[in-house]
């Protein structure tokens, strides 16, 4: 499956089965927090709701059902939930 839908916080995004969730967030115009982009910091941690990822080995603890944005890419449709509101930006539109 290449196409996903990605629901961040309640909102529906489209989404791939092949870039890292962090990449596909700031696409869609979310401002997710992050410092590091290799899974050292972190900061992108989410709870992951519904759905399945691949996730590449981390240095940052994660806790059962959480995974990093930046290193994990969805296998199935995801739902996320950060423990923060997501900016998104105005030009992008959720679907």
């Amino acid at each position: 499956m290449s196409r996903v839908t990605i629901t961040v916080n309640g909102v529906k995004v489209h989404g791939n089965s092949r870039e890292p969730l962090l990449n596909q967030l700031e696409k869609a115009g979310f401002q997710p927090e992050y410092q590091c982009r290799n899974g050292m910091c972190g900061a992108c941690r989410c709870q992951l709701t519904t759905g399945a990822v691949d996730q590449q080995d981390s240095m940052a603890f994660i806790a059962p059902n959480e995974v990093l944005a930046c290193c994990s890419t969805p296998k199935t449709d995801v739902e996320l939930e950060f423990s923060y509101q997501l900016a998104q930006q105005e030009n992008k539109k959720a679907i």
